[in-house]
C-alpha cells in the first residue's frame, strides 16, 4: 500500500458521515399554554463550540441567534462537562424559559436544575437521540460477552473451544426508552423473547413479549441469558444489580451496563465475575468514572470495559443538531418537543 493510498483511507474514515436516526419512547409531546416557554433569540451557549457549523440549521428553523444576553429565551447548551456554565447562565439570566440540554439522561446533576425547573424554566434533552449508536453497542458487548471474546483477545494459546449463542436467547432489558425500542428491533432476527422491565409496568414496550414493573424484574433475573441496563439512574435504580441479583443469575448469563455506573454495585460485581457466578459483564458505564487505573475489571476475562464510548462525539453530532432544530421549531412555533425532561423527577 502506498503512502498516497494510506493518506486517502484516513481521510475517507475522518469522512465518515453516520446515518443514524433518533429513537424516542414517546412521540412529540405538545406543550400547553401553561407550560409554554416564552419565545425569543435563541443563544448557543458555549459560544466557542457551536454546533458543528450548524448555526444556519438552527437559523432555517427560524431562530434568531444572539450572544448570552438580556435578549436570550431559548438556550442551547453544547457541552457535555461545564454544568457550572449552565448554572451560572440561568441565575444570570433569570427570562430564560427554554434550555436544550446535549444530555440523554440528567440524573447527574437534576437537583441543580430542579431550583430552576420549578420556577418554570421548561426543559428538553437529548433522550432518544443516541438510541440506535447505544443499543449498537449494547449488541456489541452481549455477543462479544457470550463467545468469550475478553478471554479470546488476551490469549496466548489455542485453548478450548467454548461460547454461547444469542439466538433463541431470553433477554432482559431495564428502561424502556429508545435504546430500549433499538434494541428489540436489533435482536429480532436472533429470535430473542425480551421482557422489559419499567416503572409502570401497565404501560406494555412495543415488540417486548412481556412488560414489568421493577419487582418484576428482579424477578425475571433468573431466567435470563442477557441482562442489559438502559434505565436512568434514581433512587429506585440505584444498585439495582447487587449480591442478591449477580447470585440469582445463570451461570451462563451476560450483564451489559449502558446507562448509568451507579446501577450496578462494582464490588458486588467484581466478586461475582471472581466467583464465576454469571458469564460475563459488558461495561460502558462504571461507578466510579472513569474507573481508577488498574481496576481489576480491565484485566478480568470475564469482563469488557469501555471508556462511556457507546456514543462517540462523532456519531452524535448530526444526532444532537436534529434535536436542536426540531425543539427551535417547537418553540418558537409548534409547541410539540421531543425529549422533555423533568428536573424534579430525574429524567
Amino acid at each position: 500500500m502506498t503512502h498516497e493510498t494510506v493518506q486517502t483511507s484516513k481521510a475517507n474514515r475522518t469522512a465518515l458521515a453516520y446515518s443514524h436516526r433518533s429513537r424516542t419512547a414517546t412521540e412529540a409531546e405538545l406543550v400547553g399554554d401553561d407550560r409554554r416557554p416564552a419565545v425569543g433569540a435563541v443563544t448557543i451557549l458555549p459560544a466557542d463550540r457551536g454546533l458543528a457549523g450548524g448555526e444556519s440549521v438552527l437559523e432555517a428553523a427560524g431562530a434568531t441567534l444572539v450572544p448570552l444576553g438580556d435578549e436570550t429565551r431559548g438556550l442551547i447548551f453544547t457541552s457535555p462537562r461545564d454544568v457550572d456554565g449552565l448554572i451560572d447562565a440561568l441565575e444570570r439570566h433569570p427570562q430564560i424559559s427554554w434550555v436544550q440540554l446535549p444530555f440523554a439522561g440528567i440524573d447527574h446533576f437534576a437537583d441543580r436544575l430542579k431550583p430552576h425547573a420549578e420556577r418554570g424554566v421548561f426543559f428538553t434533552s437529548a433522550k432518544g437521540a443516541y438510541a440506535q449508536p447505544v443499543a449498537e453497542h449494547a449488541l456489541a458487548l452481549a455477543l462479544a460477552l457470550q463467545r468469550q471474546l475478553p478471554m479470546r483477545a488476551r490469549a496466548t494459546s489455542w485453548g478450548r473451544q467454548s461460547g454461547l449463542s444469542l439466538y433463541g436467547a431470553n433477554a432482559l432489558i431495564l428502561g424502556a426508552g429508545g435504546i430500549c425500542l433499538e434494541l428489540i428491533d436489533l435482536m429480532r432476527p436472533f429470535g430473542v423473547t425480551v421482557t422489559v422491565g419499567r416503572r409502570l409496568a401497565a404501560q406494555a414496550v412495543p415488540g417486548a413479549d412481556r412488560t414489568v414493573d421493577l419487582d418484576g424484574f428482579r424477578a425475571a433475573i433468573p431466567e435470563a441469558d442477557v441482562i442489559v441496563l438502559a434505565a436512568a439512574a434514581t433512587g429506585a435504580t440505584r444498585h439495582v444489580i447487587a449480591d442478591a441479583e449477580l447470585r440469582a443469575m445463570k451461570q451462563t448469563a451476560v450483564l451489559v451496563n449502558i446507562a448509568r455506573g451507579p446501577l450496578i454495585d462494582t464490588e458486588a460485581l467484581v466478586r461475582a465475575l471472581d466467583d464465576e457466578q454469571l458469564f460475563g459483564a459488558g461495561l460502558d458505564v462504571t461507578d466510579p468514572e472513569p474507573l481508577p487505573d488498574d481496576h481489576p475489571l480491565f484485566s478480568h476475562e470475564r469482563a469488557i470495559i469501555t471508556p462511556h464510548s457507546a456514543d462517540t462525539p462523532d456519531m452524535i453530532k448530526p444526532l444532537f443538531l436534529e434535536r436542536c432544530r426540531a425543539n427551535v421549531e417547537a418553540f418558537l412555533s409548534s409547541g410539540r418537543f421531543i425529549g422533555v425532561a423533568d428536573p424534579v423527577l430525574g429524567y
